[in-house]
């Protein structure tokens, strides 16, 4: 891959709301010397760098954005997909997977193509099964190959808990794992506030642990409420992305819910889910590797069958 660690430059494949609010997050945030907007639609994609380099003056980063096409991710340090079919009212993340397969594989035909050699973040949906699409066609090594997984949804769980708890999200130690998507879980006995244990924090508080399942609800209802109310999330994800990215540009060694490509950490092998996992410049270093209780250890199985189906009945024939 590249290693050219002076000059950091991003590829970004699709302008649509996801894409562009991890592009404007990077405008604020810097980290990133350069960075690419590719799209079919060429004129938006022009039109987009206009608009972010028209604020540069109002920033303090001074990365340089441009629009471009598939040949610079040659020497790209990390490429993302956002690019694909939008999820709809009332349809589910895997109602997807057909129409955004052959989207995906032609996206990555055309990355490996320009000779890139860095790290893919794939960020379309169904997530997890994109990002194995991704693995599949791109033939980069799985540590090279991330998809957003779980880290809006981790967030989100971060969120309501601080809020209920009326405690800084900073301190909230707590993981989403499994699907993006309906069968995601919470393993709460791994979930901390501060160093301790959030199940006997709210025991001593006399908290009534059911508000807890209503908090995992929540999150799970997030996207299709937001969705119905405003027809698309992208906020959300965006700053995700951009903290993905940085986590790999400054070689961070950050723990963050991605979909990694798993090889019997918990107990499955072959698919890309959400679980956490070590990120740096080289991609994702290592799996974290939780203690589930025999009730997560199924939710996790459960949630790796749901993927593994639609893998063996839809994708693979398509990637054929």
């Amino acid at each position: 891959m590249n290693k050219n660690i002076d000059q950091k430059k991003v590829v970004l494949v699709g302008t649509g709301f996801v894409g562009m609010s991890m592009a404007y997050s990077m405008l604020n945030t810097g980290g990133v010397d350069e960075l690419v907007l590719v799209d079919l639609n060429e004129d938006k994609a022009i039109g987009e760098a206009m608009d972010l380099n028209h604020g540069a003056p109002y920033t303090k980063s001074s990365i340089k954005i441009t629009a471009g096409n598939y040949n610079d991710c040659n020497d790209a340090d990390i490429v993302v997909i956002t690019a694909g079919a939008a999820q709809k009212p009332g349809q589910t993340r895997l109602e997807l997977t057909q129409i955004n397969t052959r989207i995906m594989k032609g996206i990555v035909e055309n990355i490996m193509a320009s000779g890139f050699d860095g790290i893919i973040i794939v960020a379309s949906n169904p997530v997890d099964l994109m990002s194995y699409v991704a693995y599949k066609v791109s033939g980069l090594p799985s540590s090279r190959v991330i998809g957003s997984g779980t880290i809006l949804d981790t967030a989100r769980l971060r969120y309501l808990m601080s809020d209920y708890l009326e405690i800084s999200p900073s301190n909230i130690h707590a993981y989403i794992l499994g699907e993006h998507g309906d069968s995601s879980f919470v393993p709460w006995m791994n979930t901390y506030v501060g160093c301790k244990s959030l199940l006997e924090y709210l025991t001593e508080r006399g908290e009534d642990l059911e508000a807890l399942n209503e908090i995992y609800h929540q999150v799970q209802r997030a996207a299709y409420e937001i969705i119905e109310r405003k027809q698309a999330t992208y906020y959300g994800i965006g700053l995700a992305l951009n903290r993905l990215v940085q986590a790999i540009l400054e070689n961070e060694n950050a723990i963050l819910t991605i979909s990694a490509l798993q090889n019997g950490e918990y107990d499955q092998d072959g698919l890309y889910i959400g679980v956490p996992a070590i990120i740096n410049r080289e991609g994702v270093k290592e799996i974290v590797k939780l203690k589930l209780n025999n009730i997560d250890q199924e939710k996790f199985n459960r949630s790796c069958l749901t993927l593994e189906k639609i893998i063996s009945e839809q994708i693979d024939q398509l990637l054929d």
